[in-house]
Formats: C-alpha cells, sequence, structure tokens
C-alpha cells in the first residue's frame, strides 16, 4: 500500500498574531498594554496563549496597533470570534455611493490624470487624462488587471520615458516598503522585490540623480507633446467600515510647472 505524508497546516494563533503586529509596530507589551487600557501580565498571557483576549480587548489591541480591517478579521477568526468587517466590491449596491464619489473625484480632476487603486496597487478606475501618458507602455502591461506600480517601471512600461527615473525609483521603493512594514502584506513583498531587480533604462544609467533636497519627489516624463513634469497626492476614505473601502486609494497628480498644465488642458480640449 502506498502512502502520502501530508505536512500539517498550521495555524497561527491569536497571541502569535498579536505579537508579530506589537514587533512590527516596534512596541513593547508595556507600551501597548498602556495605551490599549490592558495588565502587562494580561497581554502576556494572551501573546504566550494562556489566555484567550476577549472580543473588546482584541479590538482596543487591534486599533492601537493599527491593524488594517482585513488582518482585523484574521485576528478575530483566530480568537474564534466571527469576522468584524464585511469585503464588497465596489459593484455592490451598498458602496453605490463610494463608487460616484470615487468617479467624482476622478472626473473632477481632469484635465489632471488619476486614478484609484487598490491594496496591491491594481488599477481599479482612472479618469480620461490617464489614457494619453501611458499609451507608450506595451500592451500587455496595460490588460486588465493593470498594477500601476509595475506599469510605472518595468521596462516595457514607462520606465524608458521617465526623465527622473532614479528619483522616482527611489521613491516608489521607499513608499512601497512602508506599506510592506506597515502591513506585512506577502503580495506586497513579492511586488517589492520584483520592482527592485529592474534594471536601469539606458537613458538613466548614466543620468544626474537630480536635485538632492527636493520640496516633493516629482514625476518628470517624456511625451510627443513635451516633458511633463507632476507631483502627486493620495486620498483615501476616512473612518471605512468595508474592507474594500478601507483599501481603497485615489492617486490624484498636478502638474508641476505651468507649461505641463498648458499641455494638459490642450490634450483635453482635443479630446472634446
Amino acid at each position: 500500500m502506498n502512502s502520502t505524508l501530508v505536512a500539517p497546516i498550521v495555524q497561527s494563533t491569536v497571541g502569535t498574531l498579536l505579537r508579530e503586529w506589537r514587533q512590527r509596530r516596534r512596541m513593547s507589551q508595556l507600551d501597548l498594554a498602556g495605551v490599549a487600557d490592558v495588565s502587562t501580565r494580561h497581554l502576556s498571557f494572551v501573546e504566550s496563549g494562556r489566555s484567550l483576549p476577549s472580543r473588546d480587548m482584541l479590538m482596543r489591541l487591534a486599533e492601537q496597533l493599527e491593524v488594517p480591517l482585513r488582518e482585523r478579521n484574521t485576528l478575530m477568526v483566530a480568537a474564534g470570534y466571527a469576522p468584524l468587517y464585511r469585503e464588497r466590491t465596489l459593484a455592490d449596491p451598498q458602496l453605490a455611493a463610494a463608487r460616484r464619489a470615487v468617479d467624482l473625484v476622478l472626473k473632477g480632476h481632469e484635465p489632471y490624470p488619476a486614478l484609484a487603486v487598490d491594496r496591491h496597487w491594481t488599477m481599479i478606475a482612472a479618469n480620461a487624462a490617464l489614457a494619453p501618458l501611458v499609451a507608450s507602455a506595451h500592451a500587455e502591461l496595460l490588460a486588465p488587471p493593470v498594477n500601476v506600480l509595475r506599469l510605472s517601471m518595468h521596462p516595457r512600461g514607462l520606465a524608458n520615458v521617465i526623465e527622473n527615473w532614479h528619483e522616482w525609483r527611489a521613491h516608489l521603493l521607499a513608499r512601497l516598503s512602508r506599506q510592506v512594514e506597515v502591513s506585512g502584506d506577502a503580495t506586497l513583498a513579492a511586488l517589492l522585490a520584483e520592482l527592485g531587480a529592474y534594471p536601469a533604462p539606458a537613458h538613466a544609467r548614466h543620468a544626474s540623480r537630480g536635485d538632492a533636497d527636493p520640496v516633493v519627489v516629482p514625476l518628470r516624463m517624456r511625451t510627443p507633446h513635451g516633458v511633463l513634469s507632476f507631483f502627486s497626492t493620495t486620498t483615501v476614505f476616512g473612518t471605512p467600515v468595508d474592507i474594500t473601502l478601507s483599501e481603497l486609494a485615489i492617486e490624484a497628480f498636478f502638474p508641476a510647472d505651468d507649461a505641463t498644465a498648458d499641455i494638459l488642458r490642450a490634450l483635453a480640449d482635443a479630446r472634446r
């Protein structure tokens, strides 16, 4: 008789998960116990598995540790409780108002480019101003689902038209590294490793790194209409209680100079 050995599935306990989040936030047990209004002894017992936290205590700890909603559900399940937060798609009728708000922000930002992304930087929606700026990328990178960081840095994406590639690369990698540190997300960690391995495009191998002390890191792109220069802002939903909304962000790009603003307005007029 042939037999197959199957490795057991190791499931993290709630105590182990809490300890990982506490260490990720660089907090001692004393620090966390103080801000969450629990005893250090009880917290130690919870982390070691000698005691099970109540739902209220678990939520207080998660709040102080700034645990994302998706991972708060994981904590709840690990402790034997039902998940607290739902995850709906943006097509769900209950999120209709939120989707309208996203569309309104994107449309209202024209003639400047803006897009909405999820937690893994997958593009959810974009306004009409974005398409001309990404048209030079390989079609494979523009096929849904579009990862906007990959699109930006891939050798067959926008890397060849980004003039300040070194600056922009350092900015994106630092931002993504911070997200990985905060979230512990394995998909983001894999994306960080992928982007970090991309080679510099030919035009950037001997290029200047630019201003050593900029106010903001710009994005400078060569286009058939001239060099466009942008700075960006990020908008998120306040106090979301739905996982999808908590992970949604709108990236809005503003012209960093008058020439860029004039070119974008002209492109918008040509689309009408």
